[in-house]
């Protein structure tokens, strides 16, 4: 029997929809949504339908959306819904509560994004009437440029807020105004508790990604964030995987929710279209596997995952060192040096990311065709996002996990828990025959690159933008020298890239330079005749030379000069 329902709540309602149109496409792999608006200064993509969709999907008017986002969608190439957003939009659009579940790359942002904009008061006063938090700073960018694209016909006034840049354009761009707010959770609490950013208006809240918004470590900081905005509000939580521990923690927060599931419940949560293969291979031998899967036919761009940012930057460093066009994207690198190596992988100037999990959340990037863990990841969500990073928008995928050896019980837990039928991988080394064949990799690979298929332009053809990095370094000086504005030399120098010079140093003798003193006293000394001489043994024997400081020697406390001089009074007295 169940215990007894809190005032106010009841039980989710869970909504599961079915693939009945398997003979078109499986919507389920399709993508149109993590996508955003790029530029020469972000790393996103524009909003478009990157796939097509059953034709007896609904479409976002027969929905009741307003015009004015049907209209932008449609510029866009999108007109009909996927799964998830046909199942929310109703709810949403009603102000309801919702939870929304579905995979990766099947249009969650839309999902919540359109409700949220469908409800915005616009024009608005400037101060914020929605807010979307996100985990990463990269999804942050792509959907503020879903958001945009999908409201520009409304006049919506969209602002990404995430560590990393300077405090002062996101301040001034508050108090310019502003409708939507999407941010990481530090700064935004940094911004709110400087009174900088006013959520006391804040009607819609979304947390994307919410199993990482709301685990043990952002718990804390989203709690915060929920007691800056008003308790009247409509709150929604989307994200791929929701365990049930995650779900019980969510619904304290959200009003009599409805835990929407945009696939049947027995589906898993990877792509059908994406091919895994999965090898035992030792850790001595994993750069030389990778190396030659990255010579795989038909290969595109390719994403390499691991656990550590130290592992992430050495695995950039080999692969760069063995001729491919390698970046790395991990948390000891500033923002201008991710943003640098996104930019040069959506363009094609490298074809390699190697990176940490804070790039597996939300980045939609074309034309991935390989994921490759280098080591088994930690937990079941954790695989399903980074092998989520292919096999998006109707395309096919490969995913290659490689385990060591004190790997394989995690692995175990991991297969067991998504019903991959791989309990046991196999032992595979770099000249393994069943690894060229799996992959199709051309039997004379060997561990380098040839010089013939270096193409690619590489990371250094991509420039840093780090101009306002060198301006905040250079407010912060000053302001702590006193609030002056001037650089010093030495300041402008290093900015120059002239050569330091070398410090010369004077020696002074009675305010003099000892140099110019001594060339003025050379003649001066050439030319003395007997009387001068006389002069300079008088002033020995005891006359006044004022140039020079004579040293007293003490005699019981009492300078000798003293004691000479009483004695000399007595001499002449006698």
């Amino acid at each position: 029997m169940k215990g007894p329902v809190r005032a106010g709540t009841r039980e989710a309602i869970t909504l599961t929809v079915s693939n009945t149109h398997q003979d078109t496409v499986d919507p389920r792999a399709l993508d149109h949504s993590e996508s955003g608006l790029g530029d020469d200064t972000d790393t996103s993509e524009p909003l478009h339908a990157g796939a097509p969709v059953p034709p007896a999907a609904p479409t976002f008017a027969e929905l009741g959306v307003r015009e004015e986002i049907v209209r932008a969608l449609a510029e866009a190439g999108i007109e009909r819904t996927f799964a998830i957003q046909e199942l929310t939009l109703p709810l949403a659009l009603r102000g309801e509560d919702v939870i929304g579940q579905a995979r990766t790359g099947t249009g969650k942002t839309l999902g919540f994004g359109v409700p949220l904009l469908h409800r915005l008061t616009t024009p608005g006063d400037g101060v914020p009437q929605a807010l979307v938090v996100v985990p990463t700073r990269e999804l942050c960018l792509q959907v503020s440029h879903d958001l945009t694209d999908a409201g520009k016909h409304l006049g919506v006034r969209v602002l990404a807020l995430y560590g990393g840049r300077p405090y002062e354009p996101q301040i001034a761009a508050l108090r310019a105004g502003v409708d939507v707010v999407i941010g990481t959770p530090g700064r935004l609490l940094d911004l709110a508790e400087q009174r900088h950013l006013v959520l006391g208006k804040t009607s819609s809240l979304v947390l994307d990604e919410a199993d990482e918004m709301l685990d043990l470590g952002f718990l804390p900081d989203v709690e915060r964030i929920l007691r800056m905005v008003p308790e009247q509000r409509q709150t929604m939580l989307f994200s791929a995987t929701m365990p049930g521990p995650i779900i019980t923690l969510a619904r304290t927060f959200l009003t009599r929710p409805t835990h929407i599931r945009a696939e049947e419940p027995h589906t898993g949560a990877v792509h059908e279209r994406t091919k895994q293969f999965v090898y035992r291979a030792h850790a001595l031998d994993k750069i030389e596997v990778i190396a030659r899967v990255l010579q795989a036919e038909g290969r595109g761009l390719s994403m390499v995952f691991a656990r550590t940012k130290r592992t992430a930057q050495k695995i950039a460093d080999e692969l760069t060192e063995r001729g491919f066009a390698a970046g790395a994207v991990h948390g000891d690198l500033g923002q201008g040096a991710r943003e640098q190596a996104l930019r040069a992988f959506r363009s094609g100037k490298v074809d390699v990311l190697v990176c940490t999990d804070v790039a597996a959340r939300g980045i939609d990037v074309e034309g991935v065709t390989h994921v490759i863990n280098y080591q088994c990841p930690e937990d079941e969500k954790t695989y399903v996002h980074r092998i989520g990073r292919t096999g998006r928008a109707g395309r096919e995928g490969v995913a290659v996990t490689l385990v060591d050896w004190d790997e394989e019980p995690r692995w175990k837990l991991i297969n067991d828990a998504l019903g991959l039928d791989r309990p046991e991988p196999v032992e595979t080394y770099s000249t393994s025959e069943h690894l060229f064949h799996d992959l199709g990799i051309p039997a004379e690979t060997t561990g380098r690159l040839p010089l013939s298929k270096r193409t690619r332009a590489g990371l250094a053809a991509e420039p840093v933008e780090d101009d306002e990095r060198k301006g905040r370094r250079r407010r912060g000086r000053s302001g702590a020298a006193g609030g002056s504005g001037e650089r010093t030399a030495g300041e402008e120098r290093a900015e120059s890239g002239e050569p330091r010079q070398p410090r010369r140093r004077r020696r002074t003798r009675g305010g003099a330079t000892a140099g110019d003193a001594a060339s003025a006293t050379k003649p001066a000394k050439a030319g003395k005749g007997a009387e001068d001489r006389q002069d300079d043994a008088e002033d020995a024997a005891g006359g006044e030379r004022p140039a020079r400081r004579r040293r007293r020697r003490t005699r019981g406390g009492a300078a000798s000069e003293s004691t000479a001089a009483n004695g000399g009074q007595s001499g002449d007295s006698d």
